[in-house]
């Protein structure tokens, strides 16, 4: 070969790496992000240590139409793209120890985060007011230059927030300003998951790609649905279950058994002490909310599902709820879900990817080693390639 052919053949190699390096950085980042957020240890962690940006972790105030929104902001030294990260129905809210990890980790990913408080969450209440909240939230965020520099963002959004999310995508004010929503362990429907926390029956599931196949169509199965939700539920319907004077005792029992579920995930010793103080308010209960909270206690979802059925068609039906209610986003959608779901079924996932296809860009991927919205199982070598492979795309956007 002769010297000007072998420089010229050179320069295209170099430049032909100079364009595939992003491609193949993405899949680096990617597997750091998996082995730190399923936290694994040895060889794979060491070798992959170099794709840690620092991370300076700052409070913050965004601005909305329903008031100041406290948030917390994690900016990593060298910040790729921006994104809005909203945690699901929790009354720790930005607070909650794996909000806080998952945001760390995606700051050291390149991500600068921003996680606003939203305070009906909190309260175990999902409310259109939320949507407009995340919605205000990725317009603030769009419009921080030295974090959003091309003025676009990503909405990422767990288990309900991730249904919220995609709505406020879709949203004219927002919808340009999106570069992409990702949905973790949420949902199509908002009315057909308050369906399945009080029946546990959903659509039976279609593989992705079946010809002609439309999920929902048809028989369907049975999955035993998680407490957490249906007592979600009993809270806010208590008004219609017992005597007005009830209500509030039935409530501050209903709160400390949630508080109890959710720090079982987190501190046992704790969790422990306060399902105990459950069990201790129960007894001062009259009837017959000594009997609901005596359901709640023993997680008794059937009963309690049969109790609320009546009622659950009268709420969630506003389109701010649902994403497939309204109006899909341009940008790309990722959508990620647990296998054995029984908090939100991943058929949901199934259902609202039929619902975005030829409406917007979607990927979808239901993996077995997530429970709800969380890393929790022991990682498979495929399982975890096609965690790799998925949040890879969505970190090129």
């Amino acid at each position: 070969m002769r010297p000007g052919t072998l420089a010229a053949a050179a320069v295209g190699i170099v430049a032909a790496l100079s364009i595939a390096a992003p491609y193949f950085r993405s899949y680096s980042r990617s597997a750091a992000l998996i082995v730190r957020m399923a936290g694994l240890a040895g060889p794979a962690a060491h070798a992959l240590s170099c794709e840690h940006e620092n991370v300076t972790v700052s409070d913050a105030v965004v601005m909305s139409r329903h008031g100041r929104l406290r948030a917390r902001l994690y900016v990593p030294d060298h910040v790729r793209r921006a994104v809005v990260l909203v945690a699901g129905v929790n009354a720790l809210g930005i607070d909650e120890p794996r909000l806080y990890g998952l945001a760390d980790e995606l700051a050291s990913a390149g991500l600068a985060v921003i996680t606003p408080e939203l305070p009906d969450l909190q309260r175990y209440d999902i409310t259109a007011r939320t949507t407009d909240m995340i919605e205000d939230a990725g317009v603030w965020l769009s419009k921080q230059h030295r974090l959003a520099r091309d003025g676009r963002v990503g909405l990422v959004g767990i288990s309900f927030s991730g249904g919220l999310a995609v709505v406020a995508a879709g949203r004219p004010v927002l919808r340009d300003r999106v570069a992409f929503v990702f949905s973790f362990g949420g949902y199509g429907s908002f009315p057909r998951v308050l369906r399945f926390l009080c029946t546990g029956m959903e659509p039976a599931a279609v593989p992705i790609g079946a010809a002609g196949a439309t999920p929902g169509a048809g028989s369907e199965t049975y999955r035993r649905p998680h407490d957490y939700g249906v007592v979600i539920l009993l809270l806010g319907l208590a008004p219609h279950l017992v005597p007005a004077d009830q209500v509030q005792p039935l409530r501050t029992a209903i709160l400390t058994f949630l508080r109890a579920s959710h720090l079982e995930l987190i501190d046992k010793r704790k969790a422990t002490e306060a399902f105990v103080d459950a069990r201790r308010m129960t007894e001062a209960l009259p009837e017959p909310a000594r009997t609901f909270m005596d359901d709640v206690n023993e997680r008794n979802v059937d009963k309690l599902g049969l109790a609320l059925q009546p009622w659950i068609g009268t709420i969630g039906l506003e389109p701010a709820l649902s994403p497939d209610r309204s109006p899909a986003p341009s940008a790309p959608v990722y959508l990620l879900h647990g296998t054995e779901d029984n908090v939100v079924p991943s058929v949901e996932t199934l259902l609202l990817d039929r619902y975005l296809v030829g409406r917007t860009r979607v990927r979808v991927l239901l993996s077995g080693l997530i429970t709800h919205a969380e890393l929790d199982h022991a990682p498979r070598a495929g399982d975890v390639w096609k965690l790799v492979d998925f949040f890879a795309d969505m970190l090129r956007e």
